[in-house]
C-alpha cells in the first residue's frame, strides 16, 4: 500500500460496563475475538484487533468498562481503560440511548474534556427504543461535550456499523500499516481460548459467581493427526462456588465445556479435546500475584 494514500492509526472503545463495546468491535472487524455476555465487566484486558481495507488500517483497542473499582482487579481494569485515552488517534465512546447521564458518564465526560483526541459518540442499542428517544439522547450528550461525530447504531443487530468505519478513517492520519493485511488480533491463541471458556462460564452460571472466576490454560498441544488437546482450569474464590460450577453429577461443567468446545473448534477450524478442572483460590481478585498469574498485567 502507498503510505501517502493510506491511513492508519489506533482507536479505543470506551464506555460503562455492559454497553456493548466488545459486541461492536467484533462486528467492526467481522470476526469474534472479544468475548461478550450480559454480565458487566466481561472484558478485563485491553484487547487489540485489526481492521484493514483499501483505505488503510484501524487498530482497535477494546478496553474494560470504566466503573468504580471494588478490588485490585477492578483497579487494574479501570487503569487499563484510562491509560488508552492518551495513546490513540480516535476515541469511540459508547453510551445507552437515554437522556439520563449518570455519575459514571459524567466522570468519562470530565476525562474526555481533558483530551485533544477526536471523540466519536456512539449511541448504541438504538433497536431497543423509539427514534424520538434516540434524538433526545443525542441532544442531551451534545449539550455536555463537543464530539467529532455522533452515530446511532445497534451493535447487536449490526445496524449502521459501517458508518463508524467511514467516520474513523476521516480522522486517522496518513501512514504505513502496523500489521500485515491478514492480522485480526495480537492476542495469543491461548488467551483467546481461555476467554472463550470464561464467556461460556459467564453465560451458564448465576449472577453471583462470574465476577470471581478466571480461566487458565494448563496445556494446549496439537497431535500429529491434527486434534488439539486443551486442558484448562476455571478458578473461583469459594468452595461453595466450586460446587455450583461443577454442578450435580458434573452437569454444569459439562455444559460449559460443551459450549466452549463448539466455539473454539469453529474458531480454530480444528477438532479439540477439551478437559476442564475447577480450582479454588480464595479472594484471588485482591491478590497482586494471582492477578498477574491469570494474565492481567499492568504493562499493556
Amino acid at each position: 500500500m502507498n503510505t501517502e494514500k493510506t491511513k492508519s492509526g489506533f482507536v479505543t472503545l470506551i464506555g460503562r460496563p455492559n454497553v456493548g463495546k466488545s459486541t461492536l468491535m467484533n462486528h467492526l472487524i467481522g470476526q469474534k475475538i472479544a468475548i461478550t455476555s450480559n454480565k458487566p465487566q466481561t472484558t478485563r484486558n485491553r484487547i487489540q484487533t485489526v481492521y484493514t481495507d483499501e483505505r488503510g488500517q484501524i487498530v482497535f483497542l477494546d478496553t474494560p468498562g470504566i466503573h468504580k473499582a471494588k478490588n485490585k482487579l477492578g483497579e487494574y481494569m479501570v487503569h487499563v481503560a484510562n491509560q488508552t485515552l492518551g495513546e490513540v488517534d480516535v476515541i469511540l465512546w459508547l453510551v445507552e440511548p437515554t437522556t439520563y447521564i449518570g455519575a459514571g458518564e459524567q466522570e468519562i465526560i470530565r476525562k474526555l474534556k481533558m483530551t485533544k483526541t477526536p471523540v466519536i459518540l456512539i449511541i448504541n442499542k438504538v433497536d431497543t427504543v423509539k427514534k424520538e428517544e434516540v434524538a433526545a439522547a443525542i441532544k442531551a450528550y451534545q449539550n455536555q461535550c463537543p464530539f467529532a461525530a455522533v452515530i446511532p447504531v445497534s451493535a447487536l443487530r449490526n445496524i449502521n456499523v459501517d458508518a463508524i468505519l467511514d467516520e474513523i478513517f476521516r480522522y486517522l492520519p496518513y501512514g504505513p500499516m502496523y500489521y500485515d493485511e491478514d492480522t485480526v488480533t495480537d492476542q495469543p491463541m491461548r488467551q483467546i481460548v481461555a476467554e472463550m471458556i470464561r464467556e461460556k462460564a459467564l453465560r451458564c452460571l448465576s449472577d453471583e459467581i462470574p465476577h470471581g472466576i478466571a480461566v487458565t490454560i494448563e496445556k494446549m498441544k496439537e497431535r500429529p493427526n491434527g486434534l488439539v488437546d486443551i486442558e484448562a482450569s476455571i478458578v473461583c474464590e469459594r468452595d461453595s462456588h466450586k460446587g455450583i460450577i461443577i454442578g450435580k453429577n458434573g452437569v454444569m461443567l459439562k455444559k460449559i465445556g460443551s459450549a466452549a468446545r463448539f466455539e473454539i473448534e469453529r474458531m480454530m477450524e480444528q477438532q479439540i479435546n477439551l478437559k476442564l478442572w475447577v480450582k479454588v483460590r480464595k479472594d484471588w481478585r485482591d491478590s497482586d500475584t494471582f492477578i498477574k498469574n491469570y494474565g492481567y498485567h499492568d504493562d499493556v
